[in-house]
Order: structure tokens, then C-alpha cells, then sequence
């Protein structure tokens, strides 16, 4: 009875960490579904009379972000080529992030469901201390990439390019994104 308890504990604790994998992979579901609808015109264009990022350099930033967490976490991962601001295009960064979310996921799944894995810490950046490898860390890049998705869809919308209400409101059907990626549905 004690050890059927506890492999349940081990089991519902595997099954947590593998939620948390397909979490960030429902993401940058989400990701994409914005790239693959948002008007091309918007892409380069700049708010009146304001500074910023536009969105090809926000996207450029989450990849460019995904390759320093890679790179300070998980060094023994290969990775994908950087990204440069001021000239990739939609396609590129389509491809890019596809590349990035999958060395991410292999290193959340290395950290979180595999013991023996060569990622046991996270680094965000070069001055952060970093955390012990978990739920923590799929957290923050999460947070981190979700931020940078609403100011895409914030400056698109300014703009005078909002998502069409199919791409806005996709992002929010877990059950579909999760089918997307091949998962059964959210857990």
C-alpha cells in the first residue's frame, strides 16, 4: 500500500513536469498563430511619434532571448542561428522561433523530466543568479515571451492591423493548442 502511494506521487509528479513542457509548447503555438496572421504590413511600421521596438524586433528579441537562455543554461544544446532586428522577415522569424521553442523544449524536458539531464540550473541572463532547473523556469519564459506576444498584438492593433478575431481568440483555446501539438489536452 506505502509503495503504490508513492509510485502514485512519482507518477502525478512526472505527469506535472510533462504539463510543463507541453505548456511551453502550447506557447509557442501561440506565437506562431500571431505570426501567421498578422498583416505583413505591420510588420516594419513604427507608432507615430513613439520609440520603441516593432514587431519584427520584438520576435527578433524573444529568439535572440531563447538563445541566451540556451546558451548560459544549457550549453551543451545546439544553437539555432541569431536573429538580426532590422532585417529578418516573417518567414525567417516563423522558422527561427520554430528552431528556438524546439532546443527550448528539449532543454525543459532534459531539466524537468529527465534526471540525469545536463541542464540542472537556469540562467536568464549573465548577471542573474541562477535558479535550480523547474517549474520556476518555465515561468518566467513563459511570462517572458506571453509580455512580448500582448505588445505584438497592442502595436498591431494601433497600428490599424489588429489580429483577425480568429488568430485573437485562437490563443485562448487551450484544448485546440494543445491538439496542435500533438498533445491530448490541457493538464
Amino acid at each position: 500500500m506505502v509503495s503504490e502511494m508513492r509510485q502514485s506521487r512519482v507518477d502525478a509528479g512526472a505527469d506535472f513536469r510533462k504539463a510543463l513542457v507541453e505548456s511551453y509548447a502550447a506557447n509557442e503555438r501561440m506565437n506562431q498563430i500571431v505570426l501567421e496572421h498578422l498583416d505583413g504590413a505591420a510588420w516594419r511600421a513604427k507608432v507615430p511619434g513613439a520609440k520603441g521596438r516593432t514587431i519584427a524586433a520584438i520576435f527578433a528579441h524573444v529568439h535572440n532571448m531563447r538563445r541566451k537562455f540556451l546558451r548560459l543554461s544549457a550549453p551543451h544544446v545546439k544553437l539555432p542561428a541569431p536573429l538580426d532586428r532590422a532585417r529578418c522577415t516573417q518567414k525567417q522569424v516563423r522558422a527561427a522561433l520554430a528552431a528556438s521553442a524546439e532546443r527550448c523544449l528539449e532543454m525543459l524536458n532534459e531539466a524537468l523530466c529527465e534526471p540525469e539531464g545536463g541542464t540542472k540550473t537556469f540562467c536568464r541572463d549573465g548577471w542573474a543568479k541562477p535558479w535550480p532547473a523547474g517549474a520556476a523556469m518555465v515561468a518566467f519564459m513563459i511570462a517572458h515571451e506571453s509580455h512580448h506576444r500582448g505588445q505584438v498584438c497592442m502595436l498591431a492593433h494601433q497600428l490599424g492591423f489588429p489580429l483577425p478575431t480568429k488568430a485573437a481568440a485562437g490563443i485562448w483555446v487551450w484544448e485546440k493548442l494543445w491538439k496542435d501539438c500533438g498533445f491530448t489536452h490541457p493538464r
